[in-house]
């Protein structure tokens, strides 16, 4: 069949023809197939492009979702706990680990037998509306009455009495973890997020550090830190080593420490609220996929949907609004290293917790600070 003669594509009432053939040359239009080509193409063209654009997010969702570690701490701690309080608000157990850390011993951090430890516990507690929140850090060095607990692996681990805070977590992980704050507040922990201390560095590169002032030098050689005193713009090494330092600031305790990390995370959640992110794609995936291998969380916060969809409940939460304290507490006499809750001050803040209320000034008046509270701000 020649050129001439193989079918065209065909319009509407002209059917097998070109269409331009018995039209004088004075009256020519714009093919009309010609057109009806174009569209088609444009619609395979804008077809492709959300195939395309689909399949990109997918693998992206999928990477994402990848990276995030998850643990099943209600199935691990069963019924044995404190109701929810049906309120409006959410308790959230934030710990700060080496789980995944192959260089926190290179950052003053890790153990040499390999195992995990978390220097770091806060409960945040977020206020019906979502609009504000307190956050309460309970010293590692607290000595408690840890119940028995039994980890996500099954394993049972036996209750001991008098024994460091964070050996709930060395002991049986994050569900022991758990049950051993929901133990000492009688709060149920509707969450528990855990951040891993290298992808913390790592997250804090990806944001372009986060500037700090402090008020006074601070040398600490174990975590690597020599600020002098100033306004700084903390990378992801100096950051850490900010948030980790004990002997360098205060009276060099634990309290001490934790009131830098108070500190630091008002000026980081006031850098998250600055930074651009969504105006690059590019950056924004880069946080995201920090942010994703920093983290593990527990079942139903292990998806970047369900990690998403928290994280936007909490946007409307910024520095001003949130209130940081630290669990009522005193030196033991019998050991400068550790400390005591306080039962009666600390009830006071549990009770104001699972009640949806402020904490009450006078559950914190009176107890041991770490004297550190205003070396560090947010600049």
């Amino acid at each position: 069949m020649s050129a001439d003669s193989t079918p065209g594509p065909g319009i509407p009432g002209e059917s097998g023809t070109k269409g331009t053939r018995g039209r004088s040359k004075g009256h020519r239009r714009k093919p009309r197939e010609k057109r009806h080509k174009g569209l088609k193409i444009m619609a395979w063209t804008a077809a492709g492009i959300v195939v395309l654009g689909g399949t990109g997010a997918g693998y992206l969702y999928f990477k994402l979702n990848g990276n995030i570690e998850s643990v099943d701490i209600d199935q691990a701690l069963g019924t044995d706990r404190p109701e929810k309080v049906d309120n409006g608000s959410e308790n959230i157990l934030v710990l700060g680990s080496d789980t995944r850390a192959g260089g926190n011993k290179d950052l003053g951090g890790g153990t040499d037998d390999g195992s995990a430890r978390s220097d770091t516990a806060m409960i945040v507690h977020v206020y019906e509306g979502h609009k504000k929140a307190s956050v309460v850090s309970i010293p590692r060095d607290t000595l408690i009455d840890r119940p028995e607990c039994t980890d996500t692996e099954g394993g049972t681990h036996p209750a001991a009495n008098g024994v460091m805070f964070n050996s709930a977590y060395s002991t049986g992980g994050a569900a022991c973890a758990v049950k051993t704050v929901e133990s000492l507040t009688d709060l149920r922990m509707d969450h528990y997020l855990e951040v891993d201390f290298t992808g913390f560095q790592k997250l804090i590169d990806e944001l372009g550090g986060v500037e700090v002032t402090t008020t006074e030098d601070i040398k600490d050689p174990d975590s690597h830190l020599d600020l002098p005193a100033g306004t700084h713009r903390l990378d992801g090494e100096q950051a850490l080593g900010l948030v980790r330092t004990r002997h360098g600031v205060g009276d060099g305790s634990d309290l001490g420490r934790i009131q830098l990390q108070q500190a630091f995370i008002k000026a980081l959640v006031q850098q998250v609220k600055e930074v651009g992110v969504f105006t690059s794609p590019k950056k924004l995936y880069s946080l995201a996929d920090s942010a994703t291998k920093a983290v593990t969380t527990d079942s139903d916060l292990g998806s970047v949907n369900s990690l998403m969809s928290f994280a936007n409940g909490l946007k409307g939460i910024g520095p001003s609004n949130m209130h940081m304290i630290t669990m009522p507490v005193q030196y033991d006499p019998a050991n400068a290293n550790r400390v005591l809750p306080l039962k009666d001050k600390s009830q006071l803040v549990w009770d104001a917790l699972k009640n949806d209320r402020p904490i009450p000034e006078s559950a914190i008046r009176d107890t041991a600070t770490g004297e550190a509270r205003d070396v560090v701000t947010a600049s």
